[in-house]
């Protein structure tokens, strides 16, 4: 993601915030919105990946605690061109991962254990391939930006709530401060959607590239979206600006939240996938525990507790 894009992304969430400030308290709100602003998004830059990182209690490893992870991760970052990231590790049933950090040289990457205990080694390579396209991309400064900011503009619109009765702080009275706190949320929302959709598909290509089998991270996919409904993510369900960060929505569903998608469609993505496949001469046949022809429906097999790098994942 080029640094002129995540300025006009800057820009206009800054912008967002302002108008909330103006609406809530005038011409002095907006000043300091303005100022809420531009320490948020200094934050943002500078911090937002490891605040990320610490609300879902990511705990970090290395070669020693987790050899066979942390080398698929090192063997696929070398192939991408990249430094190796940081390697983090959620406590969570939930398979699935996300990316983090300002630029390749600050980067993270943080996987569930539920993701090593369900999916197949192939399947985790593909998984860490396209987290690591983020990376490669700048994708990861938007998308921790972009939840930071999401949030907070979330936190000061509800803040508009405790001015509601208060006219002379607040302009719009309590209708229209209900109003603004459900409708702030959703505009941030919305600068999410139209960057995410896109990315992914991107992310999915270059990861298909870097793994070399575009069919493996076609199965993961479908094995992390059926998860993501029955599995949930306590986490995410609580800060659901961070939803767009993963490789697949973590949200089950029970919110009102989830009625904005933030990832393209899951068969969509695997169709690509596969056509990518036909082009790299992959042949359609069961490998390593994936298949091309892959039914949403179906998570397919399991892997034994303890993943398939062993460990004290089980």
């Amino acid at each position: 993601m080029s640094y002129i894009r995540t300025a006009i992304l800057l820009a206009g969430m800054t912008a967002l915030f302002m108008v909330v400030g103006l609406l809530i308290g005038g011409r002095g709100g907006m000043m300091i919105a303005l100022l809420v602003a531009i320490a948020t998004n200094l934050f943002a830059y500078w911090r937002s990946g490891d605040m990320v990182l610490s609300l879902y209690g990511a705990r970090e490893v290395d070669a020693r605690s987790e050899p066979g992870l942390y080398q698929l991760t090192a063997d696929l970052a070398r192939k991408a061109g990249l430094p190796m990231p940081r390697l983090y590790v959620i406590d969570s049933p939930q398979p699935n991962a996300f990316a983090t950090g300002r630029d390749p040289a600050h980067a993270a990457v943080a996987v569930n254990t539920g993701l090593v205990q369900a999916l197949s080694r192939e399947e985790i390579a593909g998984v860490i391939a396209h987290e690591l396209s983020h990376i490669k991309h700048r994708d990861t400064l938007l998308m921790t930006v972009t939840a930071t900011l999401a949030g907070a503009i979330a936190m000061l619109a509800n803040f508009g709530l405790f001015f509601s009765g208060n006219r002379n702080s607040n302009s719009l009275g309590p209708i229209g401060s209900i109003l603004l706190a459900v409708l702030a949320p959703i505009a941030a929302m919305v600068v999410q959607m139209a960057i995410s959709r896109s990315r992914e598909y991107e992310a999915d290509r270059l990861g298909a590239e870097i793994s070399g089998n575009p069919l493996a991270l076609a199965s993961a996919l479908a094995k992390i979206q059926n998860a993501a409904h029955s599995v949930p993510n306590e986490e995410a369900e609580a800060n659901p600006a961070t939803a767009h960060m993963f490789i697949i929505n973590p949200l089950s569903g029970l919110r009102m939240d989830n009625l904005f998608s933030t990832h393209p469609d899951t068969a969509n993505r695997i169709a690509a996938l596969q056509a990518i496949a036909q082009r790299m001469g992959v042949p359609p046949r069961r490998r390593g525990g994936f298949v091309e022809g892959v039914n949403l429906d179906d998570l397919g097999h399991r892997r034994p507790p303890g993943g398939p790098f062993g460990g004290p994942w089980g």
